[in-house]
Protein backbone atom coordinates (compact mmCIF):
# COMPACT_ATOMS: atom_id res chain seq x y z
CA UNK A 1 0.00 0.00 0.00
CA UNK A 2 1.24 3.73 -0.86
CA UNK A 3 1.90 6.01 2.11
CA UNK A 4 -0.29 8.77 2.57
CA UNK A 5 2.51 11.20 1.48
CA UNK A 6 2.67 9.32 -0.87
CA UNK A 7 -0.53 10.19 -2.64
CA UNK A 8 -0.88 13.82 -1.63
CA UNK A 9 1.77 14.59 -3.58
CA UNK A 10 0.05 14.09 -6.89
CA UNK A 11 -2.93 15.52 -5.67
CA UNK A 12 -0.62 18.70 -4.50
CA UNK A 13 0.90 18.63 -8.36
CA UNK A 14 -2.53 18.88 -9.73
CA UNK A 15 -3.71 21.15 -7.42
CA UNK A 16 -0.83 23.56 -8.29
CA UNK A 17 -1.52 23.26 -12.21
CA UNK A 18 -5.25 23.88 -11.80
CA UNK A 19 -4.45 26.77 -9.32
CA UNK A 20 -1.94 28.27 -12.16
CA UNK A 21 -4.85 27.93 -15.21
CA UNK A 22 -6.92 29.27 -12.78
CA UNK A 23 -4.64 32.29 -12.15
CA UNK A 24 -3.87 32.77 -15.97
CA UNK A 25 -7.56 32.93 -16.69
CA UNK A 26 -7.74 35.31 -13.92
CA UNK A 27 -5.24 37.89 -14.87
CA UNK A 28 -5.65 37.03 -19.19
CA UNK A 29 -9.25 35.83 -20.58
CA UNK A 30 -12.06 37.30 -17.34
CA UNK A 31 -13.45 38.90 -20.12
CA UNK A 32 -12.88 42.76 -21.28
CA UNK A 33 -17.10 42.77 -22.71
CA UNK A 34 -15.95 45.81 -24.59
CA UNK A 35 -19.10 46.37 -27.32
CA UNK A 36 -17.83 46.54 -31.08
CA UNK A 37 -16.48 50.49 -32.39
CA UNK A 38 -19.64 52.00 -34.39
CA UNK A 39 -20.00 55.60 -35.69
CA UNK A 40 -20.90 58.09 -33.53
CA UNK A 41 -24.00 59.95 -33.64
CA UNK A 42 -24.80 62.69 -36.38
CA UNK A 43 -24.96 66.18 -35.62
CA UNK A 44 -27.75 68.07 -36.99
CA UNK A 45 -27.41 69.61 -40.51
CA UNK A 46 -27.55 72.97 -41.57
CA UNK A 47 -31.08 73.96 -42.82
CA UNK A 48 -32.07 76.63 -44.62
CA UNK A 49 -35.95 77.84 -45.28
CA UNK A 50 -35.09 77.96 -49.51
CA UNK A 51 -32.80 75.25 -50.26
CA UNK A 52 -32.69 71.25 -49.52
CA UNK A 53 -29.74 69.11 -48.62
CA UNK A 54 -28.10 67.61 -51.55
CA UNK A 55 -30.18 64.19 -51.87
CA UNK A 56 -28.79 60.58 -51.51
CA UNK A 57 -28.24 59.69 -55.29
CA UNK A 58 -28.95 55.87 -56.74
CA UNK A 59 -26.51 52.64 -54.90
CA UNK A 60 -22.98 53.28 -57.05
CA UNK A 61 -23.40 56.99 -57.24
CA UNK A 62 -20.84 59.38 -57.25
CA UNK A 63 -20.62 62.10 -54.29
CA UNK A 64 -20.58 65.55 -55.70
CA UNK A 65 -20.20 69.20 -54.50
CA UNK A 66 -23.86 71.04 -53.90
CA UNK A 67 -24.79 74.46 -55.49
CA UNK A 68 -23.53 76.86 -53.09
CA UNK A 69 -26.51 77.97 -52.72
CA UNK A 70 -27.71 74.58 -50.74
CA UNK A 71 -27.89 73.74 -47.41
CA UNK A 72 -25.09 71.15 -46.51
CA UNK A 73 -23.30 70.13 -43.70
CA UNK A 74 -20.84 71.68 -41.93
CA UNK A 75 -17.73 70.36 -43.91
CA UNK A 76 -18.93 72.71 -47.13
CA UNK A 77 -15.54 72.77 -48.90
CA UNK A 78 -14.38 69.04 -48.20
CA UNK A 79 -11.63 68.53 -51.02
CA UNK A 80 -7.97 69.35 -49.40
CA UNK A 81 -5.83 67.52 -46.63
CA UNK A 82 -7.71 66.19 -43.51
CA UNK A 83 -5.88 64.86 -40.76
CA UNK A 84 -6.14 62.31 -38.25
CA UNK A 85 -8.10 63.43 -35.63
CA UNK A 86 -7.48 63.23 -31.48
CA UNK A 87 -10.22 61.24 -30.73
CA UNK A 88 -9.41 58.19 -33.07
CA UNK A 89 -9.18 54.46 -32.05
CA UNK A 90 -7.38 51.57 -33.46
CA UNK A 91 -7.24 48.17 -32.19
CA UNK A 92 -7.45 44.56 -32.00
CA UNK A 93 -10.21 41.90 -31.09
CA UNK A 94 -9.28 38.05 -30.76
CA UNK A 95 -11.54 35.07 -28.63
CA UNK A 96 -8.97 34.03 -26.03
CA UNK A 97 -9.90 30.06 -24.94
CA UNK A 98 -9.09 28.62 -21.34
CA UNK A 99 -7.34 24.62 -22.52
CA UNK A 100 -10.60 24.00 -25.29
CA UNK A 101 -13.36 25.82 -23.27
CA UNK A 102 -14.32 29.70 -25.32
CA UNK A 103 -13.78 32.81 -23.26
CA UNK A 104 -16.09 34.30 -21.92
CA UNK A 105 -15.70 37.13 -24.17
CA UNK A 106 -13.05 38.74 -26.40
CA UNK A 107 -9.85 40.59 -25.43
CA UNK A 108 -9.55 43.88 -26.90
CA UNK A 109 -6.87 46.39 -26.98
CA UNK A 110 -7.28 50.26 -28.37
CA UNK A 111 -5.04 53.21 -28.65
CA UNK A 112 -5.82 56.75 -30.05
CA UNK A 113 -1.46 57.06 -31.07
CA UNK A 114 -2.43 57.23 -34.17
CA UNK A 115 -0.86 59.92 -36.98
CA UNK A 116 -1.92 60.27 -40.52
CA UNK A 117 -3.72 62.32 -43.30
CA UNK A 118 -6.12 61.61 -46.54
CA UNK A 119 -6.39 63.79 -49.43
CA UNK A 120 -9.69 64.56 -51.30
CA UNK A 121 -9.92 65.78 -54.48
CA UNK A 122 -13.18 67.33 -56.83
CA UNK A 123 -12.90 66.73 -60.41
CA UNK A 124 -16.24 67.91 -62.40
CA UNK A 125 -18.11 67.91 -59.01
CA UNK A 126 -17.40 64.40 -57.97
CA UNK A 127 -15.16 63.50 -54.98
CA UNK A 128 -12.19 61.20 -54.71
CA UNK A 129 -10.36 59.78 -51.58
CA UNK A 130 -6.85 60.40 -53.85
CA UNK A 131 -4.28 59.70 -51.21
CA UNK A 132 -4.38 57.88 -47.52
CA UNK A 133 -2.04 56.89 -45.19
CA UNK A 134 -1.83 56.37 -41.48
CA UNK A 135 0.52 54.81 -38.53
CA UNK A 136 -0.28 53.63 -35.44
CA UNK A 137 1.99 53.14 -32.25
CA UNK A 138 1.36 49.57 -31.32
CA UNK A 139 3.15 50.15 -28.19
CA UNK A 140 0.63 52.55 -27.25
CA UNK A 141 -1.89 49.79 -27.08
CA UNK A 142 -3.78 49.08 -24.02
CA UNK A 143 -6.57 46.20 -22.76
CA UNK A 144 -8.18 45.98 -19.31
CA UNK A 145 -5.22 43.61 -18.51
CA UNK A 146 -1.93 44.86 -18.03
CA UNK A 147 -0.27 41.32 -18.12
CA UNK A 148 -1.80 41.15 -21.58
CA UNK A 149 -0.50 43.83 -22.24
CA UNK A 150 3.02 43.38 -20.68
CA UNK A 151 3.24 39.73 -22.43
CA UNK A 152 2.44 40.91 -26.05
CA UNK A 153 5.47 43.12 -25.61
CA UNK A 154 7.54 40.00 -26.57
CA UNK A 155 5.01 37.51 -28.05
CA UNK A 156 2.12 37.71 -30.11
CA UNK A 157 2.19 41.18 -32.10
CA UNK A 158 5.57 41.57 -30.35
CA UNK A 159 5.27 45.36 -29.84
CA UNK A 160 8.81 45.82 -28.34
CA UNK A 161 9.96 44.60 -31.96
CA UNK A 162 7.52 46.09 -34.06
CA UNK A 163 6.39 49.03 -32.62
CA UNK A 164 4.25 50.68 -35.80
CA UNK A 165 1.90 49.58 -38.17
CA UNK A 166 0.37 51.07 -40.88
CA UNK A 167 -2.03 51.05 -43.63
CA UNK A 168 -1.51 52.95 -47.10
CA UNK A 169 -4.36 53.59 -49.52
CA UNK A 170 -3.29 52.33 -53.08
CA UNK A 171 -6.48 52.64 -54.98
CA UNK A 172 -8.59 56.33 -55.06
CA UNK A 173 -12.16 55.80 -53.51
CA UNK A 174 -14.78 57.66 -55.17
CA UNK A 175 -16.94 58.35 -52.38
CA UNK A 176 -20.88 57.53 -53.28
CA UNK A 177 -23.32 59.36 -53.46
CA UNK A 178 -24.96 60.60 -49.60
CA UNK A 179 -21.23 61.31 -48.72
CA UNK A 180 -22.77 65.11 -47.77
CA UNK A 181 -25.99 64.45 -46.50
CA UNK A 182 -24.25 62.73 -43.63
CA UNK A 183 -25.29 59.38 -44.80
CA UNK A 184 -22.90 56.16 -43.48
CA UNK A 185 -21.98 54.87 -47.10
CA UNK A 186 -20.10 52.04 -47.63
CA UNK A 187 -16.35 52.26 -48.88
CA UNK A 188 -13.76 49.54 -49.39
CA UNK A 189 -10.28 50.93 -48.59
CA UNK A 190 -7.95 49.05 -50.47
CA UNK A 191 -4.35 49.15 -49.51
CA UNK A 192 -1.19 47.83 -47.97
CA UNK A 193 -1.06 47.28 -44.14
CA UNK A 194 1.94 46.46 -42.82
CA UNK A 195 2.08 44.54 -39.25
CA UNK A 196 4.55 43.00 -37.18
CA UNK A 197 6.93 43.95 -39.98
CA UNK A 198 5.10 41.91 -42.74
CA UNK A 199 3.31 43.91 -45.73
CA UNK A 200 0.39 42.35 -47.03
CA UNK A 201 -1.99 44.36 -49.94
CA UNK A 202 -5.70 44.09 -48.38
CA UNK A 203 -9.51 45.18 -48.73
CA UNK A 204 -11.40 46.58 -45.85
CA UNK A 205 -14.57 46.77 -45.68
CA UNK A 206 -15.75 50.49 -44.31
CA UNK A 207 -18.65 52.79 -43.74
CA UNK A 208 -18.00 56.52 -44.09
CA UNK A 209 -20.43 59.96 -42.72
CA UNK A 210 -20.00 63.50 -42.69
CA UNK A 211 -20.23 64.75 -39.16
CA UNK A 212 -20.12 68.00 -38.39
CA UNK A 213 -16.94 69.08 -39.20
CA UNK A 214 -15.15 65.90 -39.16
CA UNK A 215 -15.17 62.75 -41.52
CA UNK A 216 -15.60 59.84 -39.81
CA UNK A 217 -14.52 55.74 -41.04
CA UNK A 218 -15.40 52.70 -39.19
CA UNK A 219 -13.67 49.45 -40.50
CA UNK A 220 -12.54 45.84 -39.60
CA UNK A 221 -10.50 43.44 -41.05
CA UNK A 222 -10.05 39.73 -39.69
CA UNK A 223 -8.05 37.95 -40.95
CA UNK A 224 -5.44 34.48 -39.59
CA UNK A 225 -2.07 35.49 -37.82
CA UNK A 226 -0.07 33.25 -40.21
CA UNK A 227 -0.64 35.93 -42.89
CA UNK A 228 1.47 38.43 -40.71
CA UNK A 229 3.90 35.70 -39.16
CA UNK A 230 2.05 36.40 -35.45
CA UNK A 231 2.57 32.89 -33.16
CA UNK A 232 -1.06 32.82 -31.19
CA UNK A 233 -0.10 33.60 -27.65
CA UNK A 234 0.06 30.62 -25.32
CA UNK A 235 0.33 30.31 -21.79
CA UNK A 236 1.44 27.04 -20.90
CA UNK A 237 -0.88 24.99 -22.51
CA UNK A 238 -3.43 26.54 -20.06
CA UNK A 239 -4.52 29.78 -22.37
CA UNK A 240 -4.18 30.64 -25.65
CA UNK A 241 -6.38 33.07 -28.07
CA UNK A 242 -7.69 31.27 -31.49
CA UNK A 243 -5.73 31.37 -34.72
CA UNK A 244 -7.12 34.99 -36.34
CA UNK A 245 -7.85 38.21 -35.48
CA UNK A 246 -9.69 41.67 -36.14
CA UNK A 247 -8.02 44.51 -36.49
CA UNK A 248 -10.78 47.24 -35.68
CA UNK A 249 -10.87 51.11 -36.20
CA UNK A 250 -12.88 54.27 -36.29
CA UNK A 251 -11.12 57.08 -37.52
CA UNK A 252 -11.76 61.15 -37.29
CA UNK A 253 -10.46 63.27 -39.93
CA UNK A 254 -10.53 66.82 -39.39
CA UNK A 255 -9.62 69.88 -42.30
CA UNK A 256 -6.01 70.48 -41.93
Amino acid sequence: MRSRPALIVPVVVLLVAVGGGAAAWALFLSGDNVAPLSLPSRAPAASSGSAAATPAGASGTIASLPPASAATLDAASIPGTWSIAADSIVGYRVREKLASLSAESDAVGRTNSITGSATIASSGGALTVTAAEFSVDMTSIKSDRQMRDNRLRNDGIQTDSFPTSTFKLMTPVALPSGALTGTAVDVTLHGDLTLHGVTKTVDIPAKAQVNGGQIQVLGTLSFPFSDYSINAPNIGGFVAVQDHGTLEFQVNLAKS
